[in-house]
């Protein structure tokens, strides 16, 4: 295939993509091969592509890519989340665009609208995906509302109820009065906050005077059933049991004592109300106090409270503080910084509220999940966050599970009452009927109604490694679950850490053992993931966290339409790394070829990537314009492929080292390097043939061989670019796929070899820096003179070393010589000594002062080491290996340090 001048990325990703899928590459069926497992965490069906998406997919593909190129049967299941609240907010929205209200409907009707708005804008995030060149195996993708997936969500709700870890009860809940529905505490958000403290007066229902309560909330006054103030407050222990009035409604109510009360908040004495405050519902419980509700379900006052009927709750807050001060009951009011819950979706206050839910208890599951992270069956990468994972679960921090929710999107709660008060969770309707009559009822189906709230999304979710494998079928084929599960991986975000990743090895714990089989369970376990990868959040280079509402997140698909998808892959990849936030920067206007071995995260990553892709597509461009011939291979090409082959193998062990530990940055930025510096950078200056002449064949085969390695090793990371370029090394359109080809096996390398190597890549280097010094053209023939030692013979020893210097280097001559020479300026390779023969008088000055200044460096330099080998705790733990690269370091650069003091002896 004829490579064009330039790279079209637009046109390749779109031709690829279409290929892969309908080669079917992306599509696994259990055979013998080992199995390599991952479910995609679903996103919502409303969702959009956005950053952390990007890098969620991004580091998904380039595991399950690398599977295949291991010989794996790689599986990467796809799907979304019905997202009951998001969606059903969508959904009323589009109804009330249309003049509809969802209670002027029926609950089968808002279904039909609901399926409706999932059809036509549910997939949309699935097609983004596929932009960035996500293999899942699109065959397999799952809807959590699917009927085989709510059916798993039935079965066990109704196990769980049966085995009596489900139950039905009357909770103070978290509120949200713009959704309508309780939330779990988990889908609350803690904050502070500042708000008003307001000290009220409650006079006394006999004689004069008064208490002051301090409060947040006077709109909930109406609700009050008693003041309270601490036992051991001697201020106001001799009023317990006397009755005050509750300003402007006139109600006596009584004044009581609890320790809960702190003495030192506000006055010490609070208002009590039972009905929307958590701790004082607990203290009423304590009193057998009245709970008076006066809240409606969307935050607007009911008639128990008298007054402000109809207002909404913050509307009524402002008011009644007026008419407290007007009545002389409002003594003053202060700022006060206090913790403020909000929807973790919608970010609307929530309202502590009593009314009766579904709850899971979670001692039994918390304990198997926290059991499983700490006794290594689940590994978390990195193991800090099983610090924040060990506190969440640990029994004193663990509440039952609020699993209901008051919305019409979801699974139905499988519970069924009859007339007369009766219930019964089954499966069916019709299930529930014959468990009712089997104790003698005569109930019909038109009897029994089904409970109207569904389970939160979560409680869909945590079923999701099982059930995408139709683990809960009931007389369905369970090959596929034997098979796949348990899954390799999972990837998300440490902010789901406890409403997913525990629930969903809570899960795995529950039931995959008995739907496996105990000999099956045993032998694969029934942990649903192996490991877990956490990502960061991803942050602009400010450091904030990217939103819409600050309007720093780049919108991902013009993102992916300006720098490819590839350049955007190498773009998150590059400057993320496990567990750690992405300080995330689209753009480039910077060297567009860093050589550190990690890009710094200020960099314009996308770019860099983009480059890349250019770089190589030039590279092999350059190659495949060579012609060739049959002549014998120059000595100085030999040493350059052998350099070449052992730095690949070299190169390949740390990629399968980093990729064992998770280090997918690391392995990224190695390979680029490699590609990048030693191969287009070194290599092929060092065997390109003079202008218009021909290349060896052997050079030529050799270095086109090492290119397609190159290919497969980069294609997890970038794979749209190495596909097309190894479609252009194909030798017959029958030769197998770049995707499924087969990841290098490292071989032994040669490290003297690559140490000299370097050595003589040093020396060109020095070379470089005194023509950027003295203003000389970098092709300006120059004669160097190498100071004779063993070393330096040692090097210029090596078959083609020499020839390979005066070609890289262009050099007019290199010879060795211990004589001193004129008109020269001396540079150190390591620890050999170089002059470059100048026709020009030198600076003496300036040459002493650029002596002294690097003798100043290398001898701090020389304290550093010395202070780490003097650390006996270093040398006894760090890796023999390590321990010796340092003291080869130093010995290295004491030798330094004498050449630096005999040239600038010679000097003086």
């Amino acid at each position: 295939m004829e490579l064009s001048t330039r790279y079209n990325a637009a046109e390749t990703e779109a031709k690829w993509y279409k290929h892969w899928q309908e080669k079917g590459y992306f599509h696994s069926t259990p055979n013998e091969k080992e199995p390599y497992t991952i479910v995609l965490p679903p996103p919502n069906v409303t969702g959009v592509l956005h950053m952390g998406h990007l890098l969620n997919i991004t580091i998904h593909d380039v595991l399950i890519r690398k599977a295949r190129l291991d010989g794996k049967n790689a599986c990467w299941v796809p799907g979304t989340d019905h997202a009951s609240i998001a969606t059903e907010n969508k959904v009323i929205d589009l109804l009330k665009s249309q003049g509809i209200k969802k209670s002027d409907i029926s609950r089968e009707e808002f279904l039909k609208h609901a399926f409706a708005w999932k059809e036509k804008y549910g997939g949309i995030i699935i097609e983004q995906l596929k932009l960035m060149g996500a293999s899942c195996d699109w065959e397999r993708t799952r809807f959590t509302m699917e009927d085989k997936l709510s059916n798993a969500v039935t079965w066990s709700f109704v196990d769980l109820y049966r085995k009596g870890y489900i139950y039905k009860g009357l909770r103070m809940c978290n509120w949200d009065c713009e959704v309508k529905t309780a939330l779990g505490n988990e889908e609350v958000i803690h904050s502070e906050e500042t708000s008003k403290l307001f000290f009220i007066n409650y006079p006394f229902a006999e004689g004069d005077g008064h208490i002051t309560i301090a409060t947040t909330r006077p709109e909930t006054i109406m609700a009050d059933v008693a003041i309270a103030i601490n036992p051991k407050d001697e201020r106001y222990t001799h009023l317990v049991g006397k009755m005050v009035k509750i300003p402007l409604l006139g109600k006596a109510i009584p004044i009581i004592a609890d320790s809960y009360v702190k003495m030192d908040f506000g006055t010490g004495a609070l208002k009590i109300t039972p009905a929307h405050d958590l701790n004082d519902f607990e203290v009423g419980r304590r009193h057998n106090l009245e709970v008076i509700d006066i809240l409606n379900e969307d935050g607007t006052l009911n008639e128990k409270a008298q007054l402000y009927v109809g207002k909404d709750r913050f509307i009524v807050r402002k008011i009644i503080a007026k008419d407290l001060e007007a009545a002389g009951f409002l003594a003053k009011t202060e700022e006060h910084l206090n913790k403020v819950g909000r929807s973790e979706r919608n970010k609307s206050i929530i309202e502590p509220r009593l009314t009766e839910q579904w709850f899971l208890k979670m001692d039994k599951f918390a304990a198997s999940a926290l059991a499983a992270v700490e006794n290594g069956e689940v590994n978390f990468l990195p193991k800090d966050f099983l610090n924040m994972y060990r506190s969440w679960l640990q029994p004193e921090n663990v509440r039952d599970w609020c699993i209901s929710r008051q919305l019409w999107w979801g699974q139905q709660i499988p519970a069924y009452y009859t007339p007369d008060g009766k219930v019964a969770v089954a499966n069916s309707k019709e299930e529930a009927l014959a468990e009712l009559n089997a104790n003698g009822g005569t109930y019909q189906l038109a009897d029994l109604k089904q409970d109207e709230d569904v389970v939160d999304t979560w409680f869909s979710s945590w079923l999701w490694p099982l059930s995408v494998f139709d683990a809960f079928e009931k007389d369905g084929d369970k090959t596929d679950f034997r098979y796949y599960y348990p899954t390799n991986v999972l990837i998300t975000g440490w902010d789901i850490m406890f409403f997913w990743v525990a629930r969903m090895i809570m899960a795995g714990y529950e039931w995959a053992g008995d739907l496996l089989g105990e000999e099956l369970a045993k032998q694969k376990g029934v942990f649903p993931f192996k490991d877990v990868y956490f990502t960061g959040m991803v942050r602009d280079k400010l450091g904030r966290k990217m939103s819409k509402n600050l309007g720093n997140s780049p919108d991902s698909l013009v993102l992916i339409e300006k720098y490819s998808a590839d350049g955007v892959r190498f773009g998150m990849l590059s400057c993320s790394s496990v567990g750690n936030d992405v300080i995330f920067d689209a753009d480039f206007d910077g060297d567009p070829k860093l050589k550190s071995t990690k890009i710094k995260n200020e960099s314009k990553v996308c770019e860099i990537g983009r480059n890349f892709t250019n770089k190589l597509w030039n590279a092999l461009r350059m190659l495949k314009g060579c012609e060739t011939t049959g002549t014998p291979t120059p000595q100085t090409n030999q040493l350059a492929m052998r350099w070449l082959d052992n730095l690949l193998q070299k190169t390949i062990v740390s990629i399968d080292q980093s990729f064992a530990q998770y280090r997918l940055s690391e392995a990224l930025m190695t390979l680029y390097n490699f590609i990048w510096d030693d191969f287009c950078s070194w290599y092929l200056e060092w065997i390109k043939p003079a202008y218009q002449s021909p290349m060896d064949k052997a050079t030529y085969d050799f270095s086109l061989a090492i290119f397609k390695k190159m290919l497969t090793l980069l294609h997890p990371f970038m794979p749209f670019i190495t596909e097309e370029l190894w479609a252009a090394l194909k030798e017959n359109p029958n030769e197998t796929d770049c995707i499924l080809s087969s990841w290098p096996k490292a071989g032994t390398f040669d490290n003297q070899l690559l140490e000299q190597i370097q050595q003589l890549q040093q020396i060109i280097i020095g070379v470089r820096e005194v023509r950027n010094q003295n203003q000389l053209s970098p092709k300006q023939l120059l004669k160097i003179v190498g100071k004779e030692s063993a070393e330096t013979n040692q090097l210029l020893s090596l078959v083609g070393a020499k020839e390979a210097l005066i070609k890289l280097g262009f050099f007019e001559s290199l010879e060795l010589s211990n004589q001193e020479q004129p008109s020269t300026v001396s540079f150190l390779a390591g620890a050999m000594q170089f002059a470059v023969v100048l026709q020009k008088t030198i600076n003496i000055e300036e040459e002493r002062s650029k002596l002294a200044k690097e003798l100043e460096y290398v001898r701090g330099f020389v304290a550093t080491i010395e202070k780490k080998l003097s650390n006996d705790k270093f040398v006894q733990n760090a890796k023999p290996e390590v321990v010796e690269f340092e003291r080869r370091k130093l010995a290295d650069n004491l030798l330094k340090i004498n050449l630096l003091e005999d040239s600038l002896a010679k000097l003086n």
